[in-house]
This record gives C-alpha cells, structure tokens and sequence, in this order.
C-alpha cells in the first residue's frame, strides 16, 4: 500500500480509509441482520472477507507470512473473532447506546495505551485529537437512551478489548505479505463462530435476499483490515487505531443518506468532532 506526502499523512490517509470500510461494513451488516439471523449473517461476511484476502494474496503474488506472522495473524483472529460474539451479544441484550460506545473506545484506549508504553506519549495536539475523538465517538453511537444489565455491560466491555487486542496483535505482522496474514487470521476467526452458530441452533447461512448485503459487509470489512495493517505499519499504532475506530461516523452517515434517519444533535456535534479530531491528529 502506497502512502501519500509524509509517513504520518499516509497513516491518517489508511486509517480514515479503515473508518470508511468498517462504517459501511457495520451498515451493509446491519441491514442484513434486520433480515437475518444476525449469526448466520457473520458467517457470511467472514467468509466473504477470507475468499477476497485469499484472491489478492494470489494477484499480489505475495511470499509466504513468516513464522512470527502466521503467529501474530493467528492470535489476532481468535481474539476478533472472540470480540465479535461479545459485541453481538451484547447487542443482542441492551441498548447500542451502551455497547457500541463502550467497545469503541476500548478499542481505540488499549493500542493508545500500548503505544505509550512502546513509543512514548504523542504530541500535545494528537492528544486533544485523541480525547476529542472519544467524545465524538460516545456522541455518534450513543443517542439512545436506555439500561442494560451488567451481563451486557460486561461483554461489551470484552468486545472492546478484544477489538483493541486485535488492532496490537494485527500490527506485528510484516509488510511483504499482508495479505496471506490477513487471511491466516480470518481462517483462524471461523471456527468460533461456528461453534457460535451451532450452540444458536440457528441456519448456517442467511437467505438469497440477504446474502448480497452480507457478502458486500465482509468484502468492506477485509478492505478495513487492510487498511488498518497499512496505517499501522506506516506510522504510529495509536494514530492508526483512533482514526480506525471512527467507523461509527460513516455508520450513521450511511443511515442518514439511505434509510432517512434522523441525524441527532449529538450525533451531529459528534460528526463535527471527528473533523476537528482528524485535524488535530494529523497535524
């Protein structure tokens, strides 16, 4: 992947582009799940995304991962695979108002964390970027109001740090062959949502009506992927994981432009946030 002006402008070019592909994936994917069994819905799309990381691992020609690789891929999709069954669930038993910002920011908070302790704390302005990106993020996926219980709260707060795992574990592996790793991850993620499904007692996959919006949830979210091993290997992990976890903006634009959702006032103060977020991050 290629990256334009300096290496912080390609980091900020990949992870907003990460943002995009994930917010269109979790729209593609929300629609489907209105459909189907949400479930059947993630087999679908994580075997859409292991068939397109498989055919461009074959165009790139790409050499085989390393060792290590095949390792830090492995490690990454059993814990994104583990994140995605909590933050269903959770989803499944309480608010998105609850779950979704609490995953969010966990997300985003652990590879912040790790890159202090590795890199050293970033500058004062990427630091406002970082408080103001958190806010903006409660602001967009927390419009709704409502309790849920502690069981919830828990697995939401599991989904997160998963995800945050996930975004540490992935940026390990090497540049010559992102994409074989990607799909070594992806292959590893299956088997625990087939046991999902088989404990759900739910169809393996979704119907005709719904495949095509499932299929187009995991093609966007392998791109995601892609894009965030590229930020995270042309600059600095933190950046790379606060600009990734901005998906939920794209998420509601979506919602607005094609299902006439009303935009929230704070979902909108939340939206100009994550321009000034942006700016000050990149700057």
């Amino acid at each position: 992947m290629s990256t334009v002006g300096t290496p912080l402008a390609g980091t900020v070019a990949s992870g907003l582009a990460a943002a995009l592909c994930w917010g269109c994936s979790d729209f593609s994917g929300g629609l489907a799940s209105r459909r189907a069994n949400p479930a059947s819905v993630v087999v679908a799309t994580s075997a859409a995304g292991l068939t397109l990381l498989l055919v461009l691992a074959l165009i790139w020609h790409q050499p085989l991962p390393r060792p290590v690789d095949v390792l830090w891929a492995g490690l990454a999709g059993l814990t994104g695979s583990l994140g995605l069954v909590a933050f269903y669930t959770a989803l499944s038993s309480t608010k998105m108002g609850l779950a979704a910002p609490v995953s969010a920011l966990l997300t985003a908070a652990l590879p912040v964390t790790f890159g202090v302790f590795t890199a050293g704390w970033p500058a004062a302005a990427q630091l406002g970027g970082f408080g103001l990106a958190g806010i903006a993020l409660v602001l967009i996926a927390g419009p709704e109001r409502g309790t849920g219980s502690a069981k919830a709260l828990g697995l939401a707060i599991l989904g997160g740090a998963s995800g945050g795992c996930f975004f540490i574990l992935i940026s390990r592996i090497g540049p010559a062959s992102i994409f074989w790793s990607l799909t070594v991850s992806r292959l590893v993620s299956l088997p625990p949502v087939l046991l999902w499904i088989h404990r759900q007692r739910v169809p393996l996959l979704p119907g005709r009506a719904t495949a095509g919006l499932a299929v187009l949830a995991g093609i966007l979210d392998a791109a995601g992927s892609v894009f965030f091993v590229a930020a995270a290997l042309s600059g600095p992990l933190d950046v790379a994981a606060v600009l990734s976890s901005l998906y939920p903006a794209a998420t509601v634009a979506l919602a607005a432009l094609a299902l006439r959702e009303r935009v929230r006032r704070p979902q909108a103060i939340g939206i100009l946030l994550v321009l000034l977020a942006v700016t000050l991050i990149s700057a």
